[in-house]
């Protein structure tokens, strides 16, 4: 806490009344602050007034005074006013950093937010303001257009308060560029954030938060327009997260500078499975800033690059076979290559299941055989990453990474793994 700052004065942690939480998209914090400008009045309560706004009372509401507008808000949700916020709400950095809010503090806050034109930094980390406070805020958010950074970081706002930022970030109706989230362990592992238009804003916003997560593992973002500055951010998370596995950045309108800014995290990432970089304006170059990223990082954990409507080069083709050596469980899809008569690519693309088969015949083994003793775990099953590595490393059938990838395909059973349980009970041909 820092030295100017008042004591917690907040208390504000009581259990939070069902009324608190807003419980449909009509009963937001614009009708709440528009019933604290006509306490003055002493009207009676009348039953869902808070959802019929006439014109002239939203009008009333603006004119309050934003210091009586948040004493009110107080008064409202019943908690004691934070004397820190009303001798800094003119201000544009307002630090509320464990103030012990709670969710009608942070409901006191954002109500007072609503109006507020100069507060453009708003720091609200370690306040257990749960989801009950995220509802809150974000309700102020779409109607508040100054407020460009948020840190809700390490607030317990669970499952819920994720699914409402998760709702909050498709919407992109704010202005936030900066959005804190870290310390959000609640259990998200995959998040479809696909279609939704965010643009160059909403993309630095949501990377922003993601920097910090150590739960979510898997992240759709394509078809969304985060051009070569959201990849920048990408970058930065890819940098500081080790966390996410599969990111799907396809149709953003990345080009060669965004793939570059993109690689840079790339660099030093340690968790990144899979990412897919399809239906974006790069090209030859943007494919071997990427491929060379990887090779610059020892611990590069990259199983699949898809940049499949980029056309290559012989020479990219040999540089890839020399990264694919160093990360044998790499493989980068890319458009077909330029110069590859029909004969060599036939030979590239050779069934490698009768190649297997054949193996199995010479030496009178079933075929499932031959899969599991290349299986340190003896299993019939194996993580996609694992199966290639040592299809590309074992020589008794000596396949190309193309041959490989078609046997994934023929044997992946559910994303990222492979089952060659197919072909238990089965003899080779010298054995019938």
């Amino acid at each position: 806490m820092d030295d100017d700052e008042e004591p917690l004065e907040s208390n504000s942690k009581d259990e939070d009344d069902t009324e608190l939480t807003p419980k449909s998209s009509d009963d937001t914090l614009y009708c709440e602050a528009e019933a604290i400008g006509t306490v003055e009045k002493e009207k009676p309560p009348k039953e869902d007034s808070e959802t019929d706004l006439a014109i002239e009372d939203t009008e009333k509401f603006f004119t309050i005074g934003p210091k009586e507008l948040y004493l009110e808000a107080c008064k409202l949700v019943g908690v004691v006013p934070v004397s820190y916020f009303i001798r800094n709400m003119e201000e544009p950095h307002m630090n509320l950093n464990y103030h012990g809010l709670g969710p009608r503090g942070t409901k006191a806050i954002a109500i007072a937010m609503v109006s507020n034109t100069t507060i453009t930094k708003l720091e609200l980390e370690d306040n257990c303001i749960m989801d009950t406070g995220v509802t809150c805020l974000v309700q102020m958010l779409q109607e508040n257009y100054y407020l460009q950074e948020l840190n809700v970081s390490k607030n317990e706002i669970g499952l819920e308060g994720a699914k409402v930022i998760s709702e909050f970030l498709q919407r992109n109706t704010s202005s936030l560029w900066n959005l804190g989230l870290s310390d959000i362990n609640v259990g998200i592992q995959v998040l479809n954030l696909s279609w939704n238009h965010f643009h160059t804003q909403g993309a630095v916003a949501l990377c922003n938060g993601l920097r910090g997560n150590v739960t979510l593992m898997k992240l759709d973002v394509s078809m969304n327009g985060f051009g070569n500055e959201g990849a920048l951010a990408l970058g930065e998370v890819l940098r500081l997260n080790n966390h996410l596995t599969h990111l799907d950045v396809s149709g953003n309108d990345i080009g060669n500078e965004g793939v570059s800014r993109l690689s840079r995290g790339l660099e030093s990432n340690e968790g990144l499975q899979v990412l897919k970089l399809l239906l974006n304006p790069m090209n030859m170059e943007g494919a071997v800033l990427l491929v060379q990223a990887i090779k610059r990082n020892p611990k590069s954990k990259m199983e699949e690059l898809d940049i499949s409507n980029v056309l290559v080069t012989e020479q990219f083709v040999r540089m890839l076979d020399g990264v694919c050596a160093i990360h044998p469980q790499l493989d980068v899809i890319h458009k077909s290559v330029q110069g590859f008569s029909a004969k060599k690519s036939t030979f590239l693309m050779a069934n490698p299941m009768k190649l297997i088969q054949s193996y199995a015949d010479q030496n009178k083994i079933p075929v499932v055989d031959f899969f599991q003793r290349l299986n340190p775990a003896g299993t019939v099953k194996m993580p996609v990453g694992e199966f290639r590595k040592v299809m590309v490393q074992q020589n008794k059938v000596p396949l190309n990474r193309y041959q490989v990838r078609e046997l994934i395909r023929r044997l992946e059973e559910e994303a990222g793994m492979v089952n060659f349980s197919f072909f238990k009970g089965q003899k080779s041909e010298q054995q019938h």
